[in-house]
């Protein structure tokens, strides 16, 4: 196992927090993520887990109950226009990663706003999971940091 890789299957401090997606496609959505947010597939099935810089994302096909959810469903969204979920990505040039991910073939609903206390724009991924991609600027003020 690869330094890369130990921290999610052997957290140092006992605990990492990742995002499980449940989506139809692990092929599509693996691609969407390493193409357009630059992450690294760590393992390619059952999960897929995939390295997005300090975090993971766990990719999981839909399906029925198991042993330990006796009673849940996993199945990814019906509806793009209904947020259940959003990853949130805070990055230190929103505009540079717009431009960036862009160029990639994401496609973002609008471009950067600014909203006083942060700059933020969201892209869906295949599935239709939102990702609000946000650059703080004013709540840095609040928290006793400058914007960089």
């Amino acid at each position: 196992m690869t330094g890369a890789t130990l921290d999610y299957f052997e957290p140092e401090g006992g605990a990492v927090l990742t995002t499980l997606l449940i989506v139809r496609d692990v092929d599509r959505s693996r691609e969407f993520y390493e193409r357009v947010l630059g992450a690294t597939c760590v393992r390619e099935r059952q999960p897929c887990i995939l390295r997005f810089r300090n975090s993971y994302i766990v990719i999981n096909t839909e399906g029925g109950p198991t042993d330990d959810k006796p009673t849940v469903q996993a199945r990814a969204p019906q509806d793009s226009g209904t947020l259940s979920c959003a990853m949130n990505i805070r990055v230190t040039d929103v505009r540079a990663t717009y431009d960036e991910w862009r160029s990639r073939g994401g496609e973002f609903l609008t471009e950067p706003k600014d909203h006083g206390m942060e700059i933020r724009c969201y892209l869906q991924d295949p599935d239709g999971y939102l990702i609000e991609v946000g650059q703080g600027t004013g709540i840095l003020e609040m928290v006793g940091r400058a914007p960089r």
